[in-house]
């Protein structure tokens, strides 16, 4: 969704989430996560990890912005685009992004 439409009282199913869409959705289901409080106190790079696993294959980095927005989002922070997490990601896991 987009995060300016995210109202937190009423997330209640994952596409509620700033930034994830029915594709998103999906793919989060594949690593068995159904509902967003599943998402509180999860580690952004862990669920990129598994991401990669389930899909075979590395992700695209950007992957890692959303994870981080939503679980930030989750977490009790504003809901913001995902574009915003990636000076962030930079900084904070650099060249570690490997699968």
């Amino acid at each position: 969704m987009n995060p300016t439409k995210v109202v937190r009282e009423n997330v209640v199913k994952l596409t509620d989430l700033p930034n994830v869409g029915k594709t998103v959705a999906a793919d989060f289901a594949k690593i068995g996560i159904t509902r967003p409080e599943q998402l509180r106190g999860e580690d952004p790079y862990d669920l990129y990890v598994r991401f990669c696993k389930a899909c075979g294959e590395k992700q695209d980095p950007c992957m890692l912005d959303v994870l981080m927005s939503v679980t930030d989002f989750m977490n009790g922070a504003d809901a913001k685009v995902w574009w915003d997490y990636t000076a962030e990601r930079k900084v904070r896991y650099g060249e570690k992004i490997r699968v």
